[in-house]
């Protein structure tokens, strides 16, 4: 008597075969995505996307004349980037184009919408991946200067663009007052600075006031203090190390938290001492990213992908690592974030105009 060899799956039986062919086709593109991203950062470290903008239609061995590289490899770098979809092909003449507009986010650090720096932190995600998931398992956390070294170096190339365009250009002049206070010479306290970006570029912009970043990790400190000597800024952009809920100095005429407050273990504690450190008619500006108030509406945000991507690899470890342990995560909302600082003492907060296609929140408080 005949057998038969073959064997089918519970899900060959079970599944409808039109959505199982749509899940797998869903996760082998996601799979291409992720394979793409490594080509992306190999393109930005080597030139290559330089090199294409403004260049028009190039060869494969016009390409590796201009950037001193290897043919071979630069062809096959074009055509996976080309079926990517960020570059033009054009068959007949065996020509790869980079447009000004993937240019904009690829090639130009200094452009509004500039990605490009995104790309090298996404190895910091992979490298640290076994002690999240210990995590998962046992609880506890890890705040950003255990990282893999790439994360922090991402997050400051990738923010100079929207801290250029946005923090400077249109974020802190929508605070009420705040710019002439900051010709006239401010005191500005700047919690959670990181590697100093923020206060950087606030000192150099409105160069009578002085600013002071605060952050628990020595190392983001150590990275700060040389940044500012480099911009010579002559001690007008200071730094300590100092937790949010206890840094020193008051009589602050504008506080910030750029992107930080949800990182901090007891949120609540960190407004409630930013509103006793205010110098009166200070305010307090809190930039968070774009989230809903409902998880269900997320699902329409441009950024919650990558959002809940980095609250759980991130900026959730983070809080778990430090004292309250509250974990707001990267995804806090605009309500959750009025609560927190209705609980540190602030009976004014507003929403802040910005610009057309916002991936913040802004919000600027008063006690």
């Amino acid at each position: 008597m005949a057998t038969s060899t073959e064997t089918t799956t519970p899900y060959e039986t079970t599944v409808d075969p039109e959505r199982l062919e749509a899940a797998a086709g869903h996760v082998f593109g996601e799979l291409g995505v992720n394979c793409t991203a490594p080509l992306v950062v190999l393109g930005d470290r080597l030139g290559l996307f330089r090199a294409l903008a403004g260049a028009g239609p190039l060869t494969p061995v016009a390409l590796a004349d201009r950037t001193g590289l290897v043919e071979r490899y630069v062809r096959e770098w074009l055509r996976g980037v080309a079926v990517a979809g960020y570059l033009d092909y054009d068959p007949e003449a065996d020509t790869f184009t980079l447009t000004d507009a993937y240019a904009a986010v690829l090639a130009d650090d200094e452009s509004p919408t500039a990605l490009i720096g995104v790309f090298p932190g996404l190895a910091a995600l992979w490298a640290d991946l076994d002690r999240i998931e210990g995590f998962f398992r046992t609880g506890g956390g890890m705040g950003w200067g255990e990282h893999h070294p790439a994360l922090g170096q991402a997050q400051e190339r990738f923010t100079r663009p929207a801290y250029v365009h946005g923090l400077i250009g249109a974020w802190i002049p929508a605070v009420e007052g705040a710019v002439p206070r900051l010709e006239a010479g401010a005191e500005v306290a700047d919690i959670g600075c990181g590697y100093g970006l923020s206060s950087i570029l606030i000192a150099q912009r409105w160069p009578h006031s002085t600013v002071t970043g605060f952050d628990p990790d020595d190392a983001a400190v150590a990275h700060a203090r040389a940044a500012a000597a480099e911009a010579g800024l002559d001690g007008r952009a200071a730094f300590e190390v100092a937790d949010a809920a206890g840094f020193p100095g008051h009589g602050y005429d504008l506080i910030t938290f750029t992107d930080s407050l949800h990182d901090m273990g007891d949120p609540v504690a960190a407004a409630a001492h930013a509103r006793a450190a205010l110098a009166p008619d200070g305010a307090v500006l809190v930039v968070e990213p774009l989230a809903a108030d409902r998880f269900a509406d997320d699902f329409a945000n441009p950024y919650a992908r990558i959002g809940y991507a980095i609250s759980t690899l991130v900026c959730t470890p983070s809080s778990l690592a430090q004292t309250g342990a509250a974990a707001l995560g990267t995804m806090a909302g605009e309500a959750r974030l009025r609560e927190v600082l209705a609980a540190g003492g602030f009976t004014r907060v507003r929403r802040v105009a910005q610009d057309s296609a916002p991936l913040n929140i802004l919000l600027e408080a008063r006690p």
